[in-house]
């Protein structure tokens, strides 16, 4: 799957009224093979048009080597995603300066879920680099639910 244009994006942005919403995340999923861990990271950009009508979604999945030590822990991984999503806020930066946008984050703050290792570093990460509060599980459906969908139809073609 190609990258998200950046260009394209801002471009579709800037077209929109402004009511329209955006709504940032990332997700990942951990799998083996050939004897070596890796991980496919999804980020995707939802572009909620004037809050009401319809949505567009612009993504990109990668994959690469995953070095958690634990994976009932999976500290680097998710914030792998973290930094992901910061990047492409602080891309999409000038477009998204006079919209409501919303940084989701696909962790789960319950402590009986792997994810919590990291929930507070992930916050202030977000918080200091994109100057917005994140939304953690469960609010936070363009990482629970848009990059899943994104990864399962990038997985099908």
């Amino acid at each position: 799957m190609p990258k998200i244009d950046v260009d394209q994006v801002e471009k579709f942005i800037a077209a929109q009224g402004p009511g329209t919403k955006i709504y940032l995340g990332a997700d990942s999923e951990r799998f083996r093979e050939s004897r070596v861990w890796w991980a496919e990271y999804t980020t995707v950009v939802v572009v909620h048009i004037n809050g009401k009508h319809g949505c567009k979604i612009f993504g990109e999945v990668d994959r690469e080597r995953d070095y958690d030590a634990r994976g009932d822990r999976p500290s680097m991984r998710l914030m792998n995603e973290v930094y992901r999503v910061s990047e492409l806020f602080q891309r999409l930066a000038l477009v998204l300066a006079d919209r409501p946008v919303e940084v989701h984050l696909d962790i789960n703050p319950n402590e009986m879920h792997a994810s919590s290792c990291v929930v507070q570093q992930a916050i202030g990460y977000i918080r200091g680099t994109c100057n917005v509060i994140p939304m953690v599980k469960p609010q936070a459906f363009a990482a629970s639910y848009a990059a899943d969908r994104l990864r399962g139809l990038s997985l099908a073609a």
